[in-house]
């Protein structure tokens, strides 16, 4: 075990962190950058004592389950957490489960730009994150944030490219239980689609490969009408989530339905 490069890459991580990154409160002023050793050991359910012995290069060899903590503690990244397998002399175990918080740079990015309609989904389809004009355009995300479900038991709105949809999904989903084997959350939802939806399992059985892009789409709101929209998925690869804007083209009877969506929503 590389005792000294581990304890710098956690003090590193530990160092880059906030707060407000890992849902703390501030706690007023701090004489050192980052969070404080302990905050790291409450995030990780471990002892203080032991993760200093860690950070100091006194600690003994951590087991699977303690990097996984430690992983979750300082919002690693896929690759930060195999380097950080490789320093303590481990092999990377299949992660316990995907990522299903949104990084605030993330977050504030569907603030930025009104005029789109903005989701972040995770490998599950999980929205995670979303604008006003999202939740206006496909209705109430709160009650049911997930694309997949809305898709394959019909809970959503109509939409001309349901069917190109459908395949861009199983295939996402059958990845995304390829990397994350031990996930219950995906489990079940796998389960719930097979047994709710026969369309499901026989895309399933084709095993697609498809990758989103640029597409356009023509959803049917219940008090706007059909509306045409660009839909583009930009990838979030550190936390294998994606960013979905939906947009109309300028001048558009959709771009004035959405303008009208932003100023009653």
């Amino acid at each position: 075990m590389a005792r000294q490069e581990l304890a710098r890459f956690l003090r590193q991580r530990r160092e880059d962190l906030r707060p407000a990154d890992v849902d703390l409160p501030a706690g007023g002023r701090r004489r050192t950058p980052g969070l404080r050793r302990e905050e790291v050991a409450g995030q990780a359910h471990m002892s203080v004592d032991y993760y200093t012995r860690l950070e100091q290069a006194r600690g003994p060899h951590p087991s699977p389950r303690i990097l996984d903590a430690l992983t979750r503690a300082l919002r690693l990244s896929p690759a930060e957490r195999t380097h950080l397998f490789r320093l303590a002399g481990a092999s990377p175990t299949p992660p316990a489960g995907p990522v299903r918080q949104v990084r605030p740079y993330v977050a504030n990015l569907l603030r930025r730009i009104p005029e789109a309609a903005a989701v972040v989904t995770d490998v599950t389809y999980d929205v995670i994150a979303f604008n006003p004009l999202a939740d206006a355009l496909l209705g109430n995300l709160t009650e049911e944030p997930n694309l997949a479900r809305r898709r394959f038991l019909h809970l959503g709105y109509e939409s001309s490219s349901a069917e190109e949809f459908g395949y861009i999904a199983v295939a996402r989903l059958r990845a995304a239980a390829d990397r994350y084997p031990r996930d219950e959350p995906l489990a079940r939802l796998l389960a719930e689609l097979g047994t709710g939806s026969s369309e499901f399992t026989e895309i399933w059985n084709t095993n697609p490969v498809r990758a989103p892009g640029h597409r356009t789409k023509t959803i049917s709101h219940p008090q706007l009408g059909p509306l045409r929209l660009n839909c583009d998925v930009l990838t979030v690869p550190d936390d294998d989530q994606q960013v979905v804007f939906l947009t109309a083209d300028p001048g558009t009877p959709t771009a004035h339905a959405l303008r009208h969506l932003v100023a009653t929503g």
